[in-house]
């Protein structure tokens, strides 16, 4: 992951976590992060996976997208090249922030580029309860984990499904997955 963009989400997670007076004992136990973690992901000593990020993010009240999200002008266009990519250090997922940043949409767009035999758990969370996502996978094979039912995405195919119930993507492949996440927040 670029240094920057480590500092950067040290930084959005201190500043969070202080907006809403909490300190870094209640994080911990409120998103089951270690607090020795979380002091070292601010300080941008240690880059989060995609499924600590999201606990974090969780305990925050926020998705990953929300916490993605730039703050800042509107702009109804975003260049490709200025879109914001995350890189989970455990799997190698790409997160690419489609979506034009500071709009007021409740929508998400999200690119992902998902490595061969990949998996990554989104754990249950309250603050997510009635958004909903669509999974549109373009290449490779995707396996989809809600609950106790399991899908199995081809190219082409299109999931639905809530985001609060928690998920595990999967890539059972032996070739990158690639696909789109539609987030719809419902009016939050």
């Amino acid at each position: 992951m670029e240094p920057e963009l480590e500092q950067a989400i040290g930084i959005r997670i201190r500043t969070l976590r202080q907006e809403k007076a909490l300190t870094l004992d209640d994080l911990a136990a409120a998103s089951g992060v270690s607090r020795a973690m979380i002091s070292r992901i601010e300080r941008a000593e240690a880059s989060p996976t995609a499924s600590l990020l999201a606990r974090i993010c969780a305990a925050l009240g926020l998705s990953l997208s929300a916490f993605f999200a730039e703050e800042g002008q509107a702009s109804p266009l975003a260049r490709r090249q200025e879109q914001q990519v995350w890189r989970d250090p455990e799997t190698g997922y790409l997160r690419r922030s489609v979506s034009p940043p500071g709009t007021a949409s409740d929508v998400d767009i999200v690119e992902v580029e998902f490595p061969a035999g990949a998996r990554v758990s989104f754990p249950p969370h309250a603050s997510a309860h009635g958004m909903m996502q669509h999974i549109w996978l373009f290449d490779g094979e995707l396996e989809m984990t809600a609950g106790e039912t399991v899908y199995r995405l081809r190219p082409g195919d299109c999931l639905f499904m809530p985001v609060g119930e928690g998920h595990v993507f999967h890539n059972p492949g032996n070739a990158p997955a690639r696909y789109c996440v539609v987030l719809d927040r419902g009016g939050r």
